[in-house]
């Protein structure tokens, strides 16, 4: 099925299906999540349709997709309601009749049963529905399995819908039956996390490394912070590798410190770990972020043996109540290092912490003046941490977009304290 042209990639797409997508009650960060992964096993992505429940639509899509593309995935419209029609539309698409697969009914039933949910609703025998062209792919995290379907030369495969079920069907079954039906070359990619530095920064700093051979560079602005995406192909793995690595030293050399982490690391698992390993505890005090920063430690599974509190204070009177002396308020300022600090210092005396955070900063795009006179702009965001042998607190200046600047002050916390315990 290898219908490449030297050097190219399989054309792959996604269809996103679900009427929710369409009148944005729910966004599709599936799709991105799944296309940003398809350059890493040899897929090109080349298009991306969200289509609502309707089947003559849902038809017509998944016929033209068949027809210009190589591989062909859809997400949602798996479940056992009559508006879920992925598997009927591929069905019609093929000509082929649905049949209750009497093994995957039986799976069902036990599915149900192991839940304590007996007797199992007639309905989710749709998602025992089988055609002669696929086979089951099994969904350990839900009740409803994929589909595989390789004929013509193609394949078309389906994935469920909610996310936390959709990222393990790809990278346990999807991604690797996909990679090992592409021959030809070894692909091998890394992704560079970066904070601190524009978009337009981040691509002039690397720029040599777009000039390599055999190697393929991207730039993403994300919330975050900065990626640089590097994907090295070759006839063979080893030869991919020592591309890769070479990529890497230049990435490395050029963003230096900026770099926050590769691949899958999360600056909250980091920190995790790290308060883990110190047997640390910490609390957070914030105010621009409105408790985004505790949220995400708590996102974090375990996170109840180290983070021990955290307030939100969003005037000067209750960061006054927090524990934030008023003349320093008076001072210097909300947004300075020296109410950092002090935010800091009261998270950890309030809650008898090991280590207190804080945030304090102008997410919006106005500017102020400090009680001193000085200009404070727009992005501007203190962040202070204190620790048992001090308190450090630093400056950031963000793209001053609100959500942007919110996202990334937490990100910016997050690896300062990691970098203060480490």
């Amino acid at each position: 099925m290898d219908r490449r042209k030297e050097g190219a990639g399989l054309k792959a797409e996604i269809i996103a299906v679900g009427t929710e997508l369409l009148m944005g009650e729910t966004q599709d960060t599936n799709s991105s999540w799944v296309g940003s992964r398809f350059p890493e096993i040899g897929l090109e992505p080349q298009w991306v349709t969200i289509v609502g429940d309707d089947l003559t639509r849902l038809t017509d899509i998944v016929d033209r997709a068949w027809c210009r593309s190589d591989v062909v995935l859809t997400i949602g419209g798996l479940g056992p309601t009559l508006d879920d029609l992925t598997r009927d539309a591929i069905a019609k698409m093929f000509g082929e009749e649905i049949t209750t697969d009497p093994s995957l009914a039986a799976w069902l039933e036990e599915s149900f049963a192991r839940r304590g949910t007996t007797p199992m609703p007639k309905q989710n025998l749709r998602q025992a529905g089988m055609i002669p062209s696929a086979v089951t792919v099994p969904n350990p995290l839900g009740t409803a399995p994929s589909w595989w379907i390789e004929r013509d030369g193609k394949i078309l495969v389906t994935m469920p819908g909610p996310p936390r079920e959709m990222m393990n069907m790809w990278t346990t079954e999807m991604a690797p039956r996909l990679k090992a039906r592409i021959p030809g070359q070894a692909i091998m990619s890394r992704m560079f996390k970066t904070i601190g530095l524009s978009e337009a920064a981040v691509d002039e700093m690397v720029g040599e490394v777009y000039g390599m051979d055999g190697v393929e560079m991207g730039v993403y602005a994300k919330p975050d912070g900065i990626y640089v995406r590097a994907i090295s192909k070759a006839a063979t793995e080893p030869l991919a590798h020592k591309t890769l690595m070479a990529a890497e030293e230049k990435i490395r050399a050029a963003l230096g410190e900026y770099i926050w982490g590769t691949d899958e690391e999360e600056p909250p698992k980091r920190v995790g770990d790290l308060l883990k390993a110190r047997k640390y505890t910490v609390a957070v005090m914030e105010s621009c972020t409105g408790g985004m920063l505790g949220s995400a430690i708590t996102d974090i599974s375990g996170s109840s043996n180290y983070f021990v509190g955290g307030a939100i204070t969003y005037t000067e009177a209750s960061k006054i109540a927090a524990g934030v002396p008023a003349e320093t308020l008076e001072r210097f300022g909300v947004y300075s290092r020296e109410v950092a600090g002090a935010m800091a210092r009261a998270a950890r005396e309030t809650f008898g912490a090991d280590c207190g955070v804080s945030v304090t900063g102008i997410a919006g795009g106005e500017d102020l003046t400090a009680p001193d006179g000085t200009e404070i702009k727009g992005g501007t965001v203190f962040i202070g941490v204190a620790h048992p042998n001090g308190v450090v607190v630093e400056e950031y200046r963000f793209p001053s977009r609100r959500a942007l600047v919110r996202n990334r002050a937490v990100t910016a916390a997050l690896l300062q304290l990691a970098q203060v315990i480490k």
